[in-house]
């Protein structure tokens, strides 16, 4: 990788980093089924004229059905999930159980495409599992409260964009990619638009919570789309996806700086056996071992 598309690698990890936080702000006075409506209604609108410059709409119109299931497992339900977890959990806190994506994908590739796991691999999901349950073990007990429902909504949200990955992987790898993240969004508008009105705030929105609203959408959603295919078409998806590893970091540390959160050593023991886990079912991190469980 070059100097710029490092560079380019950081500020999407930054960008995704700041998401958490964003909606930890907006979330409370929004609602999450709100929030996420207008942040994909946002990402659409300003991902629309790239698709038009780039004339996309054949794909979008030819794949719809393989695009709406991409648009609910990788927008509509994660993006909500992770917003609700915000109600309760800190940002930095939503952002490693983000990070659990990848495991999960490894995971729903082994049960759903039969594919092998390695022993690499096999080790990648004991740690992210133990990495879970340390998270777990951090609010104090295992006691199903609003916390552990925060943190299984959260793990949710990564079983879902695991599938995606998986389902995308299978059905919509020749796809255009533009085609697929403008689709997403406009999907996942769609199934919100008609359900917004009765989850609309009944109390007037702070400036701050629109400014939040609008961020997640134009730059979050929209931008980060447009700087991640860029990557995955100059550097690839293996090198792109190690923006996996970036993200908690810039989730934990946007929280602590901006919303005053604090780094628990149970976050930072899980956030490291997860980022491992990570790191071994996609290959970054290496055993010699080359058998494989059928």
């Amino acid at each position: 990788m070059t100097l710029n598309q490092t560079l380019l690698l950081i500020l999407l990890a930054a960008i995704w980093g700041a998401s958490f936080m964003f909606m930890r702000v907006a979330t409370p006075e929004m609602g999450p089924i709100a929030l996420i409506g207008f942040r994909a209604l946002i990402g659409f609108a300003t991902l629309l004229p790239f698709l038009l410059f780039r004339r996309g709409f054949a794909d979008l119109r030819r794949h719809w059905q393989g695009i709406f299931i991409v648009g609910m497992t990788n927008t509509a339900i994660p993006f909500v999930l992770l917003a609700y977890a915000t109600l309760t959990l800190s940002a930095g806190l939503t952002s490693i159980l983000n990070a659990t994506a990848p495991i999960f994908a490894a995971l729903v590739g082994f049960v759903w495409l039969q594919q092998r796991l390695t022993i690499n691999k096999t080790t990648g999901l004991m740690l992210g599992f133990i990495g879970i349950l340390t998270l777990f073990a951090g609010k104090g007990d295992f006691a199903i409260d609003a916390t552990a429902i925060a943190i299984f909504a959260g793990l949710v949200a990564g079983l879902n964009y695991g599938f995606a990955a998986c389902y995308t992987g299978k059905y919509l790898s020749k796809v255009n990619s533009l085609s697929v993240a403008v689709g997403s969004q406009f999907f996942a508008a769609l199934v919100y638009l008609p359900i917004l009105p009765f989850f609309m705030p009944e109390q007037a929105v702070s400036e701050q919570a629109i400014i939040a609203t609008i961020v997640l959408g134009a730059i979050c959603t929209a931008l980060a789309y447009i700087i991640y295919f860029y990557l995955i078409k100059e550097v690839g998806p293996d090198k792109s996806i190690s923006v996996a590893y970036l993200i908690p970091v810039f989730g934990v540390f946007w929280g602590m700086i901006f919303l005053d959160e604090q780094l628990t050593m149970s976050m930072l023991i899980g956030a490291v056996l997860i980022l491992a886990g990570v790191g071994m079912t996609t290959g970054v991190l290496k055993r010699k071992s080359k058998k494989v469980l059928d």
